[in-house]
């Protein structure tokens, strides 16, 4: 076996192997996210959410990918039908791709490539594309301004997470994210890890990640005055599923990225316990469980005011980080705090 999985077909069988279990625990978790995200807003709303099908409802949501399956792909008219159906194709791939860099222990990763965070940042922005072409494609008016809108949104505050980002990096001295993860390695356990140190920038990062997946109380693809769903208005069946899919693949990736960035990623927050990949999907769904309840309970924005926190409020704190992890990182203070490179990062 050793034999064959050193030729060219061996090494092309195992990283399809290996493509095929991360994507399947992508599409399996997001069966359950979105289980947990509906039952969630249940509780908070006091009714009992999906309880039909399924033991406790848990196949609700395998009924209802079947049932976007099996319906009728309804086109407008004058749709540019071969975008029309790129662009959710594209919102799901892209999305999925990130994937390919995220660790969940150590040396389990697809891809530990030295640039992992532009990586998930090049894919992030090419989302945005997606929406672009849902919105024209569909050759009407308000699915056109809505895709605007939320381009416009996705793009403001991608800036403030890339400054926060490069407060990490700097602390680290690398864009590896398994790097990342073991600078924030120590004996203090949970104390250890980026949240600490970064501690402002964990709630930016947060409340950034929610307008960057149109997440409420951000999610302004529709108008108040628009009684339509935004960029995907016109779409039905498969098409609509792939868009909601890539939303929550795209959730679930910043739930990973919280993780790792500030939270230690697989590291265990006890010294004495042994750290493991079980952590860091405990951490995941921790964040995903913050996301459903900032949508449950959380009272939405108007745009103006969306637009305004992300460039005069999000954009020069962040900003202003970076000068300050600079310093910090640069003069070593409290011997080396804020700059792990010097400590075996």
């Amino acid at each position: 076996m050793s034999e064959f999985l050193a030729t060219p077909m061996g090494t092309a069988v195992l990283i399809l192997a290996q493509t095929l279990l991360v994507v399947g625990f992508v599409m399996i978790s997001m069966l359950f996210l979105v289980y947990g995200d509906r039952k969630i807003w249940a509780a908070v709303q006091m009714r009992r959410g999906p309880n039909v099908v399924g033991p406790w409802g848990l196949l609700q949501t395998v009924a209802d990918a079947a049932k976007y399956v099996f319906k009728e792909i309804v086109v407008p008219a004058g749709a540019d039908r071969p975008v029309f159906f790129l662009a959710p194709m594209l919102s799901f791939v892209l999305a999925m791709m990130a994937w390919a860099v995220i660790p969940f222990d150590d040396g389990w990763v697809l891809s530990n490539i030295n640039v992992a965070i532009l990586f998930v940042f090049a894919m992030s922005s090419l989302e945005v594309y997606g929406v672009i072409m849902g919105g024209w494609a569909s050759n009407s008016k308000y699915p056109f301004l809505g895709s605007l809108r939320s381009a416009a949104q996705m793009i403001s505050y991608e800036v403030s997470l890339g400054l926060i980002i490069i407060g990490i990096i700097i602390s680290t001295g690398s864009m590896n994210l398994s790097n990342i993860v073991m600078a924030q390695e120590g004996d203090w356990g949970l104390f250890n890890w980026y949240w600490l140190p970064h501690l402002p920038m964990v709630v930016l990062f947060f409340v950034s990640a929610l307008a960057e997946t149109n997440r409420p109380p951000f999610d302004l693809p529709e108008a108040e005055s628009e009684l339509v769903a935004g960029f995907f208005v016109e779409y039905s069946s498969t098409p609509f599923l792939l868009f909601m899919a890539g939303e929550y693949i795209s959730i679930y990736l910043i739930g990973a990225l919280m993780g790792i960035l500030f939270f230690g990623g697989w590291l265990s927050p006890i010294p004495f316990l042994p750290d493991g990949w079980w952590w860091m999907i405990i951490k995941m769904a921790f964040f995903f469980f913050l996301f459903a309840m900032v949508k449950a309970v959380v009272p939405r924005y108007r745009y103006d005011q969306l637009m305004r926190i992300g460039w005069k409020v999000f954009l020069p704190l962040s900003l202003a980080w970076v000068v300050v992890i600079a310093f910090l990182a640069k003069f070593e203070v409290l011997g080396g705090f804020w700059a792990r490179w010097t400590i075996g990062g």
